[in-house]
């Protein structure tokens, strides 16, 4: 049998039984165990299926249209976030030029901030307010207001961020799946977001592990087109991934 018609099947027996076992590939694809190994191997990295010990399992992406106000968002997974935020913070070095985005995860990076000498652009009025209450010199790109996310946005953003040359930038995601990447419910938001990380040399995406395998409307950069921040590897599918560092408790 054809490599892609072996894994065709595979992903048929899936979407029926929701799980398989490696054993039980070999026997109904007439194939050897390491064939199959590396069948799901394949599978997996395309983000097809989720491979666990033994076997795998379907790939269940949740699917989010809801867009809770920030009220509500700061307070889910606080603790995650507050260890996510602090490493965060700590990559920051002297005379950075910064882009920090609206959100929670990254307004939670804030408090912990200590350089000085470097200077932060952002799109969230309530962030350069209690940046500039901390003493750093803040940069508010211009624009219109989203009141479910205290974000700025629009043309006038987008134009503004088309300038910019970030050193180092720190984004929020409602969504970080490896088939559709980092998503968020609003396509304004989106293209901002994915306008700043095109300009930023280093992008951080600031991600709890609740955020994984969900997806949100739209995208603004691919699953590798950042570096990922989180507290947790929520399965074995992150778990080999370069571009994921765990922030443990």
């Amino acid at each position: 049998m054809l490599t892609e018609k072996r894994q065709e099947e595979i992903l048929q027996i899936l979407e029926v039984q929701g799980s398989v076992t490696v054993q039980e590939l070999t026997e109904r694809l007439d194939a050897s165990e390491s064939t199959i190994r590396r069948d799901l191997n394949v599978l997996d990295k395309k983000g097809a299926l989720v491979k666990v010990f033994g076997g795998a399992v379907r790939n269940e992406t949740r699917i989010s249209t809801h867009e809770e106000q920030v009220a509500l968002r700061q307070e889910q997974h606080r603790a995650e976030k507050l260890r996510i935020a602090r490493y965060a913070a700590s990559l920051i070095e002297p005379d950075d030029f910064i882009y920090l985005d609206a959100g929670t995860t990254t307004g939670c990076m804030i408090p912990f901030l200590t350089e000085r000498s470097a200077i932060f652009v952002t799109n969230a009025v309530s962030h350069a307010l209690r940046l500039t209450e901390n003493g750093f010199r803040v940069i508010l790109i211009g624009g219109e207001l989203k009141a479910a996310t205290e974000a700025i946005v629009g043309n006038e953003a987008y134009v503004t961020l088309q300038r910019y040359h970030f050193t180092k930038g720190f984004f929020g995601t409602n969504g970080a799946d490896r088939s559709s990447g980092f998503t968020t419910p609003d396509i304004n938001e989106a293209m901002i977001k994915e306008c700043a990380m095109k300009h930023t040399r280093k992008p951080y995406v600031l991600c709890d592990s609740s955020k994984f395998r969900l997806t949100s409307p739209v995208s603004f950069g691919e699953f590798t087109s950042a570096h990922i921040i989180t507290d947790r590897i929520p399965e074995e599918s992150f778990r080999n991934l370069k571009n994921i560092t765990v922030i443990p408790e």
